[in-house]
């Protein structure tokens, strides 16, 4: 029999394994204990494109992680969790290394809260930038005056090659199936034209306490002010959260339309700087904290 001190899968009692579908609602719930916001129906949306890993102490799930691979050299890592009761016990940084596992070769991404900073920095992660994470009751928002040959309009499901074109120039990395998904199952999304040819769009979309705007890409700041007027309106007098790139220089907008700054995680990345397309649109809201 081996011996499981050898094995870097286990120790102190913590044995690590490939995450199923079976386990989303232990994991749906060591993510309740931390007082995050997913509902079951989130965890199950993002572990369809995903290879999580838990740990498990006698038998108990104490600790997930998981990761999201773009493409041949790009992935994101989220929904690192570790049980209060077993903090400390470096279970986070085995899921890391676990997690990290077979992508040397890749551009990784994550979004660090301020407790998790230092792990990821020992780990060869380097600080890119920062999120700000609004949310709140939306208000109806003014419309944003678009320049003539510029327009809004709803996306029709033909529209998935556009989109994930738009979204992998502005992320720096390929995501098509997510955002195919995603397309079908939003409940709105809307498309910034010039001239019929697409320059941007935004989704609304089911998540956590309510609803989330995001992705949201565009060619400017007032681009992005345009698409999420709309869906802000759209979801007016409901619970809505939005993450964002902070440079992208709309705090102060989302705050005067109801949406309140309520976090800044860390943007984080190890290998070769994600770059998005020279000239081409930006990615101002992310989808998630977790896939980016």
């Amino acid at each position: 029999m081996p011996d499981p001190t050898l094995n870097p899968s286990v120790m102190d009692g913590v044995v690590l394994r490939p995450m199923t579908s079976a386990d989303l609602p232990l994991a749906h719930a060591l993510s309740a204990e931390l007082r995050w916001p997913h509902r079951q129906a989130d965890w199950e949306q993002v572990f369809a494109h995903a290879e999580g890993t838990v740990a498990e102490r006698d038998g108990e799930m104490v600790a997930t992680g998981l990761r999201w691979r773009w493409g041949e050299r790009h992935a994101t890592i989220g929904l690192v969790i570790v049980t209060p009761a077993c903090q400390g016990r470096r279970i986070g940084h085995r899921m890391m290394s676990a997690l990290l596992d077979g992508l040397e070769d890749h551009t990784v991404l994550l979004h660090a809260t301020a407790e998790g900073r230092g792990l990821y920095e020992r780990l060869g992660f380097v600080r890119t930038g920062e999120l700000r994470q609004h949310q709140g009751a939306a208000q109806p928002a003014p419309l944003v005056a678009l320049p003539p040959g510029w327009r809004l309009r709803p996306a029709g499901l033909n529209e998935a090659p556009a989109l994930q074109a738009l979204d992998a120039a502005a992320r720096g990395m390929p995501r098509d199936a997510l955002i195919c998904e995603l397309l079908g199952s939003a409940d709105a999304c809307v498309v910034l034209d010039h001239d019929s040819e697409p320059r941007g769009f935004a989704m609304l979309r089911r998540f956590g306490r309510g609803h989330a705007i995001g992705p949201v890409v565009a060619p400017d700041a007032e681009g992005a002010k345009a698409l999420i007027a709309h869906l802000a309106s759209l979801n007016a007098g409901h619970f809505t959260r939005i993450d964002i790139d902070f440079a992208s220089g709309l705090a102060e907008w989302l705050e005067s339309i109801g949406l309140l700054r309520v976090d800044a995680p860390t943007t984080m990345v190890r290998g070769t700087p994600l770059a998005k397309m020279p000239g081409g649109p930006a990615l101002f809201a992310i989808v998630t904290q977790a896939m980016g």
